[in-house]
């Protein structure tokens, strides 16, 4: 009887744990796509909250939203920003001076002279280079008593480089706090990977193999399996435009006011968050690949690249692995 009784309690025990759910929310925002999966024993459905954060960060730091803080600052609109906004100014005043100033929140002027921000007919000259420069430098423009103040009225605010891995981390945090401790939010290619599935497994990355223009079908190059880190990958090969016969990288050098030239096709890096990493993945894709390695050294990241070497062969390399 007694034995009965503990196979019958054993049944109770185990019918009672509840089997974890995986749950998968994607759809459009930013501009791109955004998925989320995360598993959780109460089956429990979060879209309206995240739909709230992503309204959230639109409003604070697009500048596609005619109404967002940064658009309001950047038409020198006398308005209060708030902490999506200043998280947003920290992280890239971080990667600028890490970086010496070829990370720059305020290259807007030179991406959309560009063409870049609109996808304009490119009419740049030397003169409009130089006149446009003159309003690209991130140690000109500050934020005080919640106010921005800069050195030129002229000068604009662009957060795209950091804003997706910044929404990938705070719906991370929101999961967070709701009890979910295994989840995968992929922002646009900005990710962070947080615990594991059910079975023990860890989170599979693919990174994207160059592509030879925006319009080739996508591939893989590699599979990254990941555990709580962000991973972002930045590459020139799908955000150029053309004119001529000659492509223009959308990486813009703040101190030369022009698209820049090296070898290096893509720049994927581990980080602790996605907001870091995005801006670290950008930062590599500004300087090339010998810089990149240099500024990395210190920073307890993993990065992988792939290149162009001398002899036109495409290679690649992992930088802390």
């Amino acid at each position: 009887m007694k034995r009965l009784f503990f196979i019958l309690l054993a049944f109770l025990l185990v019918s009672c744990v509840k089997k974890p759910q995986r749950i998968n929310y994607s759809g459009i925002t930013q501009g791109s796509y955004f998925s989320i999966t995360y598993y959780d024993e109460d089956d429990r459905g979060f879209e309206a909250e995240i739909d709230s954060i992503f309204r959230e960060v639109d409003n604070s730091v697009s500048l596609w939203n005619e109404n967002s803080i940064i658009r309001k600052v950047n038409q020198n609109e006398d308005v209060i920003v708030n902490q999506i906004f200043k998280d947003n100014f920290e992280w890239a005043r971080k990667a600028s001076e890490l970086s010496n100033g070829a990370f720059d929140a305020t290259i807007g002027p030179l991406v959309s002279a560009w063409g870049f921000h609109y996808k304009k007919e490119l009419e740049m000259t030397p003169e409009m280079v130089d006149s446009i420069r003159q309003l690209v430098d991130y140690r000109k423009i500050e934020i005080v008593d919640d106010k921005v103040v800069k050195a030129n009225p002229n000068m604009t605010l662009d957060f795209n480089a950091v804003a997706q891995g910044y929404t990938t981390d705070i719906i991370g945090k929101f999961l967070e706090t709701k009890g979910i401790s295994n989840y995968l939010v992929d922002v646009g290619g900005e990710i962070m990977a947080r615990g594991t599935k059910p079975n023990g497994e860890l989170w599979t990355i693919g990174i994207e193999k160059p592509a030879e223009n925006f319009n080739t079908e996508r591939s893989v190059q590699i599979k990254i399996n990941l555990k709580d880190k962000g991973i972002v990958t930045s590459g020139n090969y799908r955000k150029y435009i053309e004119k001529d016969g000659v492509r223009y990288s959308h990486s813009i050098d703040p101190k030369t006011g022009y698209p820049v030239e090296q070898n290096l096709l893509s720049a994927t890096v581990i980080a602790d968050n996605a907001s870091w990493a995005d801006c670290l993945a950008t930062i590599c894709m500004l300087v090339g690949k010998e810089k990149a390695s240099k500024l990395l050294e210190n920073q307890g990241v993993e990065a992988y690249f792939i290149y162009v070497d001398n002899d036109g062969r495409i290679q690649s390399e992992w930088l802390g692995h």
